[in-house]
């Protein structure tokens, strides 16, 4: 069950986006399923195409700096940044921020243009899964049809791992949502007004991210 003060950012994205109520149940299961990779110390990883891969890297960015709320380094490491440097470690203790560890797998293109070139184009993201992924990770996968081949092969990766597949698509889910722990399906069916929803629902999860490990005890 959610807290209230997670509960909140849910409540707002539907009231600015009616239509997400259909998402309701499965933005929430997303949410737990993050929120226990990151209490127990584990990593997202995501990947997507095109619009989806820009997609991926904007949710790392979100996670692995603020979001909204400030994100202090422990007492404990500002002292020991300063006790190896006392002007870079005093500037660093300041201006460092703790992320949720975040991997987007479209962002790797010397990694990505060599397996493609070399070895097999649909199996990009399912070699940095196995590289990156260890059990009890999670797998987010972007695509607005469900079909994406190369997301269907890294979901097989995942599951052999251990690691809990999410899927974010469009109304129809295709075959992303049937191989996912969770898949939020968006109501519509247009590519671009899929993705047009994919951004209020992955920003709800990150502010929920942030509100859980930065913003405090209920």
């Amino acid at each position: 069950m959610l807290v209230n003060r997670i509960q909140k950012h849910i409540d707002l994205l539907i009231e600015r986006y009616p239509s997400l109520e259909s998402c309701r149940e499965d933005i929430e299961k997303a949410y737990l399923i993050l929120e226990k990779c990151y209490v127990n110390d584990h990593k997202l990883l995501i990947a997507g195409n095109g619009g989806s891969a820009a997609d991926s890297e904007h949710i790392a960015g979100e996670l692995m700096k603020r979001f909204k709320t400030p994100r202090i380094v422990p007492t404990e490491f500002a002292k020991k940044l300063k006790e190896i440097d006392k002007v870079l470690g005093k500037k660093l203790a300041h201006n460092l921020e703790r992320g949720l560890m975040t991997i987007p797998l479209v962002a790797h293109e010397a990694l990505s243009t060599a397996y493609i070139n070399d070895v097999d184009g649909l199996g990009v993201f399912a070699q940095q899964l196995y590289g990156f992924g260890r059990s009890g990770d999670v797998f987010l996968g972007i695509s607005t049809s469900g079909n994406s081949k190369n997301l269907i092969s890294a979901t097989v990766v995942a599951r052999a791992l251990g690691i809990k597949v999410i899927g974010l698509t469009g109304a129809k889910g295709g075959e992303l949502a049937s191989v996912a722990d969770v898949a939020i399906k968006v109501p519509e069916i247009e590519t671009y007004m899929i993705q047009e929803l994919h951004l209020p629902v992955y920003h709800c999860l990150c502010l929920m991210l942030e509100d859980r490990f930065f913003g405090g005890n209920e």
